[in-house]
């Protein structure tokens, strides 16, 4: 069985996992208000899907 003869630093190790970072894939913008939204999903901000109103946007309450 193979043990390794000396400790791997932090260095390296982070070295060969860096490709390993995760990414978010599938991000585009908003055409009506220009925010970041999952492609072909409903934008959570306004509401819109292709240039249209498909969902009336939930207003915050304000608690005085």
């Amino acid at each position: 069985m193979a043990v390794p003869f000396r400790r791997v630093s932090k260095m390296k190790k982070r070295m060969r996992r860096s490709h390993q970072a995760l990414t978010v894939s599938g991000m585009t913008t908003c055409q009506n208000c220009g925010q970041l939204t999952f492609a072909h999903r409903v934008c959570q901000n306004c509401g819109f899907y292709k240039g249209k109103q498909v969902v009336v946007p939930k207003t915050e309450k304000v608690e005085e």
